[in-house]
């Protein structure tokens, strides 16, 4: 069969570009969206008159068997017929005859290809929203379950001070938190309408855009026919909040991974979420976060992709923003599998109290606690750190920890140390005498959780009202 668009041409495509140039092996992804935009497109047509009811109701019904046979994979695209748009519409001519050809009135791929994108992004976004929303609930749920358990915080990945292990996985309910306020405020630019732009200018035919926008549950459609064609910066943004959740994802990786090694053993991940080794049968890795870690720069990779692609592109539409789709579907994919994965893997996570307990016990995270203990009974504070620093280097020459000196050995550093300096070192103490809004405080870190749990209870409501304007 000749080209949709053969009639200028008097030679035929060479087959080489036509390979090059095809995007059906991967824009068939947009196959349902697509056609959910053309059964939109083909109703406002009749009810603007400018096409006939039968001829309308004809294609619609067409239009509804040829996705039928999409979602039950029996339609073949082809390479000769480029695109996904142009696949959909020579299969709708087999189905309903020339009449078929009628559905393109009032329209170009280029603002067709955009409407696909914008409906297909809009459902994973809210899907992504889901997947972050059970990954905090993971979390939480691992926080309510240690809300007494102590281990080390680290600074330059040095003992700093010590933290509930529970603070710590709000810090990534916390950044996840920031990622679905990212995503739900990226649905209001996704949610716009480009069809009806044309090519680049509008359209002659008497179009009803609003109309179809209310049929495809667009907030707004585009108000320039030229930024509606060549706009992408709602992938890019998209693709930028994408790199944002795969490098919260890496961190916790990079925490699991070191946490699950014998130096640490601080937690262990369920045997389904590690796998072995082809020669050492005692090694059991932590191949998940790995592999997340790692994946991670593609999803990098893929938002500079298509910022390279835009820099320097001239309005409207150029060939170049077919390659706006795979980086897309890609990122899509990677981060969907990691997010499938994550919380199940953290919800089913050990965690080693005994061993965070004596890491905390073994080492000088205690210190800034003494400084403020001297610095209550008056001395100034820049004073009592070196104190505590020399407190410090006198333990590590005597091979001891601070609870091991006596009030003597104190004393020999400042005669303001008393009895209760040893109250002041206990770990609990230290965690819960920072008791301030944020910090590692029981009471604090059960009120947080709190909000937390308020703040999941309101992304699901957002994910069940949002799927219902997604579908």
């Amino acid at each position: 069969m000749s080209k949709l668009w053969g009639g200028r041409f008097t030679k035929k495509t060479d087959q080489l570009v036509e390979e090059y140039t095809a995007s059906i092996m991967f824009d068939k992804e947009l196959a349902e969206e697509d056609i959910e935009g053309s059964l939109a497109h083909v109703t406002m047509l009749g009810k603007q008159g400018i096409l006939p009811v039968e001829d309308v109701e004809t294609i619609k019904a067409g239009l509804q068997r040829v996705l039928e046979r999409v979602k039950a994979g029996d339609i073949e695209f082809t390479i000769g017929d480029e695109d996904i748009h142009m696949n959909i519409e020579k299969a709708l001519i087999d189905d309903v005859g020339s009449v078929g050809g009628k559905l393109h009135t009032g329209r170009s791929r280029n603002d067709q290809v955009a409407t696909d994108m914008h409906l297909w992004l809009r459902k994973r976004v809210v899907e992504f929203v889901d997947m972050l929303y059970k990954l905090q609930s993971a979390l939480i749920e691992q926080a309510k379950a240690n809300a007494d358990t102590i281990l080390p915080g680290y600074t330059h990945l040095q003992r700093a001070q010590p933290i509930l292990f529970a603070h710590h996985m709000m810090a990534y309910v916390s950044m996840f938190g920031r990622d679905i306020e990212r995503l739900q405020d990226s649905y209001k630019r996704i949610n716009v309408l480009p069809l009806g732009a044309g090519a680049l200018a509008g359209t002659t035919f008497p179009i009803d855009r609003h109309f179809v926008a209310s049929q495809l549950k667009f907030d707004r459609v585009y108000e320039n026919s030229l930024d509606a064609v060549s706009d992408r910066d709602f992938i890019l943004e998209f693709l930028s909040h994408a790199s944002i959740i795969m490098m919260h994802l890496s961190r916790l990786s990079e925490e699991l991974i070191m946490w699950s090694s014998t130096e640490f053993n601080f937690v262990e991940l369920d045997d389904a979420f590690c796998t072995g080794s082809s020669i050492m049968p005692q090694k059991k890795n932590p191949d998940v976060p790995e592999l997340v870690r790692g994946k991670t720069g593609r999803v990098y990779g893929n938002l500079m992709g298509l910022f390279t692609v835009l820099k320097s592109l001239p309005l409207a539409y150029n060939k170049d923003m077919q390659e706006d789709k795979e980086g897309m579907f890609d990122t899509v994919k990677t981060m969907q599998g990691a997010l499938q994965l994550f919380a199940p893997m953290v919800a089913t996570m050990k965690v080693n109290k005994d061993r965070m307990r004596q890491a905390v016990n073994q080492d000088f995270s205690n210190a800034t606690d003494i400084a403020d203990f001297l610095v209550g009974k008056g001395m100034p504070f820049r004073q009592a750190h070196e104190v505590i620093g020399k407190t410090v280097l006198y333990c590590i020459q005597q091979n001891k920890y601070l609870l091991d000196l006596t009030l003597d050995e104190f004393k020999q550093f400042s005669e303001l140390f008393d009895d209760r300096i040893y109250d002041v070192l206990q770990p609990e103490q230290v965690v819960n005498a920072r008791n301030v809004y944020g910090g590692t405080a029981k009471p604090q870190v059960l009120e947080a959780i709190a909000r937390a749990e308020s703040a999941a209870e309101a992304t699901a409501a957002w994910v069940i009202e949002y799927t219902e304007r997604s579908n």
